[in-house]
């Protein structure tokens, strides 16, 4: 018996009275509950991250519940996951989605780092012992074949600092990541930096863009500004408050930690 093939006799009663209710569409779960998840949480929960190395998650999406074959899902949707009961799945389970984009043309390297794109969470629907159900309750992109899931917890969002200090010099980040794999941003978009809690950084911390216009006896012109909402010990990701011009990747970066002078 393939893989596949192997369900539990809920799993297949519950799909069975799903197929004979709209037997040329796609099987859909239970409609996620509506609750209210307040905008700024959602945004943080689907806000990119980086890697340097591959993940070695073994937990993935590895199908859907339709007549077809489709790589790509979206909220409602049942999708497979190779996990069950001998994995510690339960009914209930909620977990993120995520991908990494790996460019083809850049190694994998601390200082050539991939962008992980969190792509959704899903919800436990039915667990056999090696395969589980889920239904999609949240996209942040579309769902797909392949993604490996992560314990999901909703972010807490820190509170910017409310005193504007002076931005910190000769020790600039940069830009290495940032929103839906893209490489031009601006005020409310996500990117991911070179400067995490080992450099000093903590949440709510504010920072300063600048671009470098490779002109001799030129001041760096400054960009805009973000605050620091999710720091790991390398990097961090920052939510750009306000953009005096298109902000992009490589762009330079400095922390606003420096008493001013009476």
């Amino acid at each position: 018996m393939t893989v596949f093939g192997r369900t539990t006799a809920t799993s297949l009663c519950a799909l069975a009275l799903l197929s004979l209710a709209s037997p040329l569409s796609a099987q859909r779960g239970p409609a996620p509950q509506m609750k209210y998840l307040p905008p700024d949480t959602v945004a943080l929960a689907c806000a990119p991250s980086v890697t340097s190395t591959r993940p070695m998650r073994p937990m993935r999406v590895t199908g859907g519940q339709d007549t077809i074959v489709r790589r790509t899902h979206s909220p409602g949707d049942l999708v497979t996951i190779n996990a069950g009961t001998k994995n510690g799945i339960e009914v209930g389970q909620e977990f993120f989605t995520r991908r990494v984009l790996i460019s083809p043309r850049m190694p994998l390297t601390p200082e050539t780092p991939a962008a992980v794109l969190t792509t959704g969470w899903i919800r436990v629907w039915a667990v056999d012992d090696e395969m589980s159900l889920a239904t999609i309750t949240h996209a942040c992109d579309s769902v797909e074949i392949d993604d490996y899931l992560e314990p999901f917890a909703l972010p807490k969002v820190p509170e910017a600092a409310k005193v504007r200090l002076k931005a910190e010099r000769d020790t600039y980040g940069h830009i290495l990541a940032g929103v839906d794999g893209r490489r031009v941003f601006a005020r409310g978009d996500f990117v991911v930096v070179d400067r995490g809690s080992e450099a000093g950084v903590t949440p709510g911390m504010r920072f300063v863009f600048y671009r470098d216009k490779q002109q001799d006896q030129n001041f760096l012109f400054e960009l805009g500004e973000a605050t620091a909402m999710d720091v790991r010990p390398d990097s961090s990701t920052l939510q750009i408050t306000t953009s005096l011009d298109a902000i992009q990747l490589g762009d330079y970066v400095a922390r606003r930690n420096v008493e001013p002078k009476p």
